[in-house]
């Protein structure tokens, strides 16, 4: 028998409900009117760098069936989108002139968004470098910070008022971290000196953005980071060392310098004669005010200590864990855990959870259009009640962005892993609602009320 909603527990009145899409990822067809190529298309266009060949030329076609995708979130009760801008539709060669065609496509989107009732959250960048900049040393050259900032008075210009929620960058770790370090992501290289350069002139790229922000615009600015809390594998000095080393690399690296003005002492340890010492006014540049910080949560990491990680051991595995398509483990605790020690470290900052989800095995569409996943209905329920948790201990979470909207392009993995809420049929672009966004309409509808409901099977 069904519990009453009233029975859970609701989450604060205005917490803001949505989804969260990439560009890349989602829209096909990067080279349309008149958009220059990225590093995203150059990168998956090179043998041997993508599962399968896949490539991002058709994706989710979200570029010409936007509006039906829109019609689809209405449907679902969504409050919030959150979506990123291609730089390259914007300025096809990185920096000076407008294609315009490009800037009306995301115009168009967000008018749509507001008619439907949907806040649209914007991000700048989600991995997707001008080619043409790249050519140019991409996040390697200092002055990147200036196209950034210049890219953003773009898109504030053009869309400050009907966006009123803005962030910088996604995720700098993954950026330099698979593109700079290990080459499984664009631009594709493998050097433990470039590394750093390209993380450090990724948050001055954010703080000139930011600065850009506060003389265009009149809303909200953030920063997004994916972190993820770190647990020694035993008590032994060794392993409590090596979770400190792989907690400056992945969350304090970016954090840290963006709020406290600094890097953790840990970096110089972990690069060694590849950490450079840092001009102190750059510090200056990337310290700016942050109206919020998103934090994008997947999974937690068991450290042990040895002599690479963590630049490149992965996670101890639990032997009683449950694991997703992509290998990660189901962990809701350590959301709780992660919120809790970010408030401790920065400060109740407003804090919105801007990518959260899961890719599981996903049976065919069955007659009648049902796709049944109730792994991730699972692991839904736990990380919003995680959530919940983190409410209740003080910390100041004002939404929920679930990864993803769509089944769509998993980057180098192509079309390998669903994240989606909703299924993808990648030859028809047919779109069909799981279970799991039946589930998380229910949540939104009742608040967070219907996380106490018992699975429909």
């Amino acid at each position: 028998m069904s519990q009453p909603l009233a029975a859970a527990k609701q989450f604060p009145e205005g917490f803001l409900w949505g989804s969260a899409t990439a560009a890349h990822q989602i829209e096909g067809y990067p080279l349309a009117d008149g958009a220059g190529p990225s590093i995203w298309t150059r990168f998956a266009h090179t043998p041997g760098m993508t599962l399968n060949g896949d490539t991002g030329d058709v994706a989710c076609d979200h570029y010409h069936r936007w509006k039906e995708d829109v019609a689809l979130m209405k449907e679902l009760g969504m409050q919030a989108y959150r979506f990123s801008v291609s730089w390259s539709r914007i300025l096809p060669e990185g920096t000076g002139r407008v294609n315009q065609k490009g800037l009306d496509f995301y115009s168009r989107l967000v008018d749509e968004l507001l008619k439907n009732g949907i806040e649209p959250l914007l991000t700048l960048y989600h991995w997707d470098l001008p080619a043409a900049l790249d050519d140019r040393g991409g996040w390697l050259n200092r002055d990147c910070a200036e196209w950034f900032a210049d890219y953003g008075r773009t898109l504030y210009r053009a869309l400050d008022g009907r966006v009123k929620k803005w962030v910088t960058l996604n995720e700098p770790w993954v950026i330099t971290d698979g593109g700079y370090l290990h080459g499984a992501l664009a631009p594709g290289h493998r050097s433990r000196f470039e590394a750093p350069i390209a993380s450090h002139n990724l948050m001055r790229a954010h703080g000139a953005a930011v600065q850009a922000y506060r003389a265009e615009g009149k809303h909200e600015i953030g920063l997004v980071v994916n972190i993820e809390p770190k647990y020694a594998a035993s008590d032994s000095p060794e392993d409590q060392a090596a979770v400190r080393r792989a907690d400056a690399y992945m969350n304090r690296q970016y954090l840290d310098p963006a709020i406290l003005g600094r890097y953790p002492d840990e970096m110089k340890e972990i690069f060694g004669e590849a950490w450079p010492d840092w001009p102190a006014a750059d510090f200056d540049l990337i310290r700016q005010k942050l109206d919020f910080i998103g934090i994008n949560y997947y999974t937690r990491n068991v450290t042990q200590a040895n002599d690479s990680y963590p630049l490149r051991a992965g996670p101890v595995k639990q032997p009683l864990g449950t694991y997703t398509e992509t290998g990660w483990e189901v962990f809701p605790q350590g959301l709780t855990d992660l919120l809790v020690w970010a408030k401790g470290r920065y400060g109740n900052i407003p804090t919105y959870i801007t990518e959260n989800g899961a890719a599981f095995f996903d049976p065919p569409v069955a007659e009648g259009g049902r796709v049944r996943d109730p792994l991730r209905i699972d692991y839904l329920r736990k990380h919003l009640s995680a959530i919940r948790d983190a409410i209740d201990a003080g910390c100041d979470i004002r939404g929920y962005m679930v990864w993803s909207l769509l089944d769509n392009l998993e980057w180098s993995l192509g079309y390998s892993k669903r994240f989606g809420i909703v299924h993808v049929n990648y030859g028809t672009q047919e779109r069909t609602p799981k279970d799991s966004a039946r589930f998380y309409s229910k949540v939104i509808a009742s608040n967070g009320g219907a996380l106490a409901d018992p699975l429909p099977y």
